[in-house]
C-alpha cells in the first residue's frame, strides 16, 4: 500500500473496502488507449518517457483501429489535392467542421501516410508498384489507400505496434483498464488503472493523453468492439473537461444483418466496408429493386447518414435490404475483399453468388473531448486524440476513411506538443479515497443495466430521434442514476455518456448531418454552431457558449429532477 494513503483509508481497507490504488509509478506521459492514435502518440513522444495503457491482453489486438476495413484517405492522386479533399470533408461535415483544422488534416495527412510507408506499412499497389487509390462515399476523387483489400486498420496497427515495441522510451502495460483520472488543484496528474494481476496502480504523470476510442457499445447494434464503452469520455467529463458535439453519432449504413450466434443479434455487428459501394456494389430491397437512386444524386455513394436513414426506413417498414456485389466484384471477392468475404462465409453467405443482408449500426462518434489543433483539452494536464476527441475535423458527419487519417495526424501533433511543452511534475499529496468491494450481485445488476442502456439508446437516441423519445430516454437514465448512485466501472461510464448524449440530442432542435430529428427535420441556420457542454457537480449537462463567446450558460437537468 502506498505511503500516500491516509490512516483512515488503511482502517477502511481493513473493514472490507480496498485502497483506491496499491502502488505508484511515475512517467512523463501516460497514454490511455492503443489504437492508431495512441500508438502514434507513444511513438512520437521520445525522448519523453511514456506509459501506454491498453485494455487488450496483447498490444495491437484491441480497439476499433484494428477492425477498420475501409482505408485511409489522402490526396496523393495526380488529379487530387488537399484542397479538394478539404472541400469534400467540409461538405460531409454539414457546416460544423473547423476549416482550419480540416486544412491541417488534409495537408499533414499526406506526410503521415508517407511516414507510415517508411515504417514498413504495406499498402496495396498495382503491377507497376504504384499505390492503388479507391473511392468511397462523398469523395470526389479516388484517394482511399487500402492494405490487403479491406484490412487497412490491421496493417496500420501492426506497423505502429511493432515500432512502439522497439521504442526504448515506451513502457507498455497490457491488460490495464483505466478507472479514472486523478485531478489535483484543477489539474490532471495521473490515471488509476486496474491491472491484470488485480492491482490498482496510480500512474502519475506530467501529462495524460486519452486515446480511448469511441462509444459504440452504448448502442444495442454497433460495429465497435467490446472495449468501446466511452471510458475516456466519461473520465474526461468527471475531470471537468469541456465536451462538444456529443449528439453527433454516425451510424454505418452497412453492417452484416445476420445473427452472430444463430439466435440473437450480436452487440458487435460485422462491418461491410464502404469500399464495396465504391467498387460498384448496389443496395436493393427485398424485391431486388435498387432504391438509393431515388434518395440522392450520388445514390450508394451519398453521405453515410443519408444512406443509413434510407436503409433504416425500409427495415422499419418490414422490408429487407441487401448489398449486391455480384456484378461489381463477383468471383474476385476473396482477393479484393478477403475480410468481408470470410465474415460472410462464416455466416453462410457466399457474396459471389448472393446479395449480403445489411443494417445500420452505431459506428463512429464525431463528438468528444473538445480539443484544439494540438490535442489540448480545457483541463490542465489532459490531452486527447482519435475518436475520443473532437477537434472540428469531422463536423456533423465524418467523411469516409478520414478517421485513421485524423488519428495519425493529431496523434503526431499531440506528441509534438508534449515534446516541447510538457508541464512540471505534480509534487502535492496524492492520497485517494478507498473503494467498496464489488460483489457478484453487483456484477449481475450492472450487466442488466448495461443491456437496458444499449437498448434504450438504440431505440430512442438512434438514427431518428424526437422530443418524446429523448425525454423518455433521459427519464429512464436518470432513474438508473438515482437508484444506483454507487455503480462504478464500464457501466457507470456507459450511464454517464448516455445521459450526456441524450441531453445534447434533446438540446439541438434541428436535423444536421448524423443528428436527425423527425420533429425538426430541417437544418436551422441558427444551429450552425458546435454544442459545448460540461458535466457539473450534480452530474447534469451544463451547456456553454463556444470558447470566446459570452452567451449565458444553459443548465439542462435530467427530466425527473426538472419535473420534480
Amino acid at each position: 500500500m502506498s505511503a500516500a494513503l491516509s490512516d483512515t483509508a488503511t482502517v477502511n481497507a481493513a473493514r472490507g473496502a480496498r485502497p483506491a490504488f496499491d502502488d505508484i509509478v511515475h512517467h512523463d506521459v501516460v497514454i490511455v488507449g492503443s489504437g492508431v492514435a495512441g500508438l502514434t502518440v507513444a511513438l512520437g513522444c521520445a525522448p519523453r518517457s511514456a506509459a501506454l495503457l491498453t485494455k487488450a491482453a496483447k498490444l495491437g489486438t484491441g480497439g476499433s483501429s484494428v477492425w477498420a476495413q475501409g482505408g485511409v484517405a489522402a490526396a496523393l492522386g495526380e488529379d487530387d489535392s488537399p484542397e479538394l479533399h478539404a472541400a469534400d470533408t467540409l461538405a460531409a461535415g454539414a457546416g460544423l467542421c473547423d476549416p482550419e483544422v480540416v486544412g491541417l488534416l488534409v495537408r499533414e495527412g499526406c506526410d503521415r501516410v508517407r511516414h507510415l510507408i517508411e515504417l514498413g506499412a504495406l499498402f496495396d499497389r498495382d503491377a507497376d508498384g504504384r499505390l492503388v487509390l479507391g473511392r468511397e462515399a462523398a469523395h470526389g476523387r479516388h484517394r482511399i489507400l487500402h492494405a490487403n483489400g479491406d484490412a487497412t486498420g490491421a496493417e496500420l496497427v501492426r506497423t505502429l505496434a511493432e515500432a512502439v515495441r522497439r521504442a526504448p522510451e515506451v513502457e507498455i502495460f497490457e491488460g490495464a483498464e483505466a478507472l479514472d483520472l486523478v485531478v489535483r488543484d484543477k489539474r490532471v496528474v495521473g490515471v488509476v488503472a486496474l491491472h491484470g494481476d488485480g492491482r490498482r496502480r496510480l500512474h502519475q504523470a506530467r501529462a495524460v493523453v486519452l486515446a480511448t476510442g469511441g462509444i459504440g457499445q452504448l448502442y444495442e447494434r454497433t460495429t465497435n468492439p467490446a472495449e468501446n464503452t466511452g471510458d475516456g469520455l466519461a473520465m474526461a467529463a468527471r475531470a471537468g473537461a469541456l465536451l462538444v458535439d456529443l449528439e453527433m453519432v454516425q451510424f454505418h449504413p452497412t453492417a452484416l444483418a445476420v445473427p452472430a450466434n444463430g439466435s440473437q443479434p450480436a452487440t458487435q455487428m460485422a462491418l461491410i466496408t464502404e469500399a464495396l459501394r465504391g467498387a460498384g456494389a448496389i443496395l436493393v430491397d427485398g424485391t431486388g429493386t435498387r432504391f438509393m437512386v431515388d434518395h440522392h444524386p450520388d445514390a450508394e455513394l451519398a453521405p453515410r447518414d443519408v444512406v443509413a436513414r434510407a436503409i433504416w426506413r425500409r427495415l422499419q417498414d418490414g422490408d429487407e435490404v441487401f448489398l449486391d456485389a455480384r456484378q461489381a466484384v463477383g468471383d474476385d471477392f476473396p482477393h479484393r475483399f478477403p475480410t468481408v468475404f470470410d465474415l460472410c462465409i462464416q455466416r453462410g453467405i457466399d457474396p459471389r453468388q448472393q446479395p449480403i443482408p445489411v443494417s445500420p449500426a452505431a459506428h463512429y462518434h464525431m463528438g468528444g473531448v473538445a480539443v484544439g489543433s494540438r490535442g489540448r483539452s480545457s483541463a490542465a494536464g489532459l490531452w486527447a486524440c482519435g475518436e475520443v476527441a473532437s477537434s472540428g475535423a469531422h463536423g456533423a458527419n465524418r467523411l469516409a476513411s478520414n478517421s485513421l487519417l485524423e488519428a495519425m495526424v493529431f496523434g503526431a501533433r499531440v506528441a509534438a506538443d508534449l515534446r516541447r511543452n510538457l508541464p512540471p511534475r505534480w509534487h502535492g499529496p496524492l492520497g485517494l479515497d478507498t473503494t467498496p468491494p464489488v460483489t457478484e450481485a453487483d456484477r449481475r445488476r450492472t450487466a442488466a443495466m448495461g443491456a437496458e442502456i444499449r437498448r434504450l439508446l438504440w431505440e430512442k437516441v438512434g438514427l431518428i430521434r424526437d422530443d418524446v423519445g429523448l425525454l423518455g430516454a433521459l427519464a429512464r437514465l436518470d432513474q438508473f442514476a438515482a437508484v444506483h448512485p454507487e455503480i462504478s466501472g464500464e457501466v457507470a461510464n456507459l450511464l454517464t455518456v448516455a445521459r450526456l448524449i441524450a441531453a445534447a440530442a434533446l438540446h439541438r432542435r434541428e436535423s444536421r448531418g448524423s443528428h436527425w430529428r423527425s420533429d425538426y427535420p430541417h437544418q436551422d441556420p441558427a444551429w450552425r454552431r458546435r454544442l459545448f457542454l460540461r458535466l457539473d457537480a450534480s452530474d447534469v449537462a451544463c451547456f456553454e457558449p463556444a470558447p470566446g463567446e459570452s452567451t449565458a450558460q444553459t443548465r439542462v437537468a435530467p427530466p425527473l429532477r426538472a419535473l420534480g
